[in-house]
């Protein structure tokens, strides 16, 4: 998709669901929470878009001709603020920065995610499996009947 839009930079959009199931009703409000938020914010600008609903989970590719750093920093403010930003999973790619390696929180000076649960960064969480995955999937639940109502 890059090569085919030289100068743009990738937006991947997947759902953060822990176990084996990644594609049922709550992952779908919540992939489509996440287009509609991107769109909101690249809409005006988009070149292309691809949309794909999968066993593997839903998946949304959209390219922008906007630096990577502006869009990482745009795409971290959705995932920190929409209220399912936190099970968002939006990177950025770009040929612009030199390899294909997404942008990291931490290359536009922000830290790292937080868990869901409690104020560990949520890579130790998933590392240390702090959290029983019934926990994670009652929090989720939550946060998408909180939404959808």
């Amino acid at each position: 998709m890059l090569q085919a839009f030289p100068g743009c930079s990738l937006i991947c959009l997947t759902v953060q669901l822990p176990g084996p199931e990644k594609r049922n009703r709550e992952s779908l409000i919540i992939g489509g929470a996440g287009l509609g938020a991107l769109l909101n914010v690249f809409g005006s600008v988009l070149r292309h878009i691809h949309v794909r609903d999968l066993e593997t989970g839903y998946e949304a590719y959209l390219l922008v001709p906007l630096p990577a750093i502006e869009v990482k920093k745009r795409c971290c403010k959705i995932e920190d603020t929409h209220p399912l930003g936190r099970l968002m999973d939006i990177d950025v790619l770009s040929d612009q920065v030199g390899d294909l390696q997404p942008l990291s929180r931490a290359d536009i000076g922000l830290e790292p995610r937080r868990c869901l649960l409690c104020a560990n960064e949520a890579r130790y969480c998933m590392r240390a499996k702090t959290h029983t995955k019934e926990e994670l999937l009652e929090k989720i639940s939550q946060m998408v009947l909180a939404y959808s109502e």
